[in-house]
């Protein structure tokens, strides 16, 4: 009887064991809380989709607000961009309050080409991308101060010990974006050279790295999975097939990391997408007026959904830490 009871304690305990299989993110000694983040993100993937909205200074609503009004619900992860430094102080000020209110940071970077500034313009421009990896050059000045001004804002979220879905350069392979207008190889290169200074010079350990595909994935645009550790991809078509999307970044990535709709206008129905298997980890709807023409209805639904994670649903993220 002892030797049963023994095996089979030891065939439980080897399933809690495979059951929560730790997963550390790719940044060099990554910091508890973003390994607790990116094992909450796992331990969801395929189970729950985590709802999302992004916030934009220049609108006369807040975005995060309005979905509580039109809903009931606040969604569980708040969307941030870097893209004008004059706003950024309160980017960073509001990310830090999301996540001591239990929720989950998101922060992307509209970056303006080197030597041409800032704004959403500027980050349209074209540039010899080939002379950001020269040294002398302007373009290699340009790019290493605006990789310098972002890290110390990051410094900023890494000190107050906040984690933060890092989702620079997305839609690369688009062409519409400076950074995706060369050819895959030179947008890897500015990827990882990004990467090794923000993870391993500045030592933002709080980084979990999320690589946003546009519409329709390039595989040639690819880092390589020691420089990333979440997928996605992202569209504002009607006609474009969510769940056709989501195979698309399966048959570049695979089906070992989760996969997000990172920036959306129509929202995946999530009845569909357990039905087809095609589990978005999260999605966030864009600012502005790509809320605001969402049907009230369904949007209410969706956040209302059994398997949709609301603010009022999240767990402990701390909880998951390992």
């Amino acid at each position: 009887m002892k030797s049963l009871i023994f095996g089979l304690l030891s065939v439980a305990l080897l399933f809690i064991s495979c059951g929560s299989k730790r997963i550390d993110p790719v940044v060099p000694n990554a910091s508890k809380e973003a390994k607790a983040l990116l094992n909450f993100i796992y331990e969801m993937n395929g189970k729950k989709i985590i709802s999302g909205q992004m916030w934009a200074p220049w609108g006369n609503f807040d975005e995060v607000e309005k979905t509580k009004e039109i809903t009931g619900k606040y969604p569980a992860l708040r969307g941030h961009d870097l893209i004008t430094e004059s706003s950024n102080a309160n980017e960073i000020k509001l990310l830090i309050e999301w996540w001591k209110k239990g929720g989950v940071p998101t922060l992307m970077w509209h970056w303006g080409a080197p030597t041409k500034g800032e704004g959403y313009k500027q980050s349209q421009m074209k540039i010899d991308i080939d002379s950001c990896f020269i040294e002398g050059t302007d373009h290699y000045k340009a790019m290493w101060a605006d990789f310098k001004r972002v890290a110390d804002w990051l410094t900023v979220l890494r000190d107050a010990k906040v984690p933060v879905l890092w989702r620079p350069m997305h839609e690369f392979e688009g062409g519409w974006f400076w950074y995706g207008k060369g050819t895959g190889e030179q947008f890897n290169r500015i990827w990882r050279t990004m990467f090794d200074y923000f993870s391993k010079d500045r030592g933002l350990n709080n980084l979990i790295w999320v690589l946003c595909h546009s519409d329709f994935p390039n595989p040639a645009f690819n880092p390589g999975k020691a420089y990333y550790d979440i997928v996605g991809a992202d569209t504002y078509r009607k006609d474009r097939v969510l769940s056709d999307m989501y195979n698309d970044v399966v048959a570049v990535h695979g089906k070992e990391v989760p996969i997000c709709l990172h920036e959306c206008g129509p929202l995946p129905d999530p009845d569909t997408c357990f039905k087809n298997g095609t589990v978005w980890s999260w999605w966030m709807i864009w600012h502005t007026t790509w809320l605001t023409q969402q049907d009230p209805e369904q949007l209410k639904r969706l956040l209302n959904h059994e398997t949709v994670i609301t603010l009022d649903k999240m767990p402990k993220i701390m909880s998951f830490a390992k």
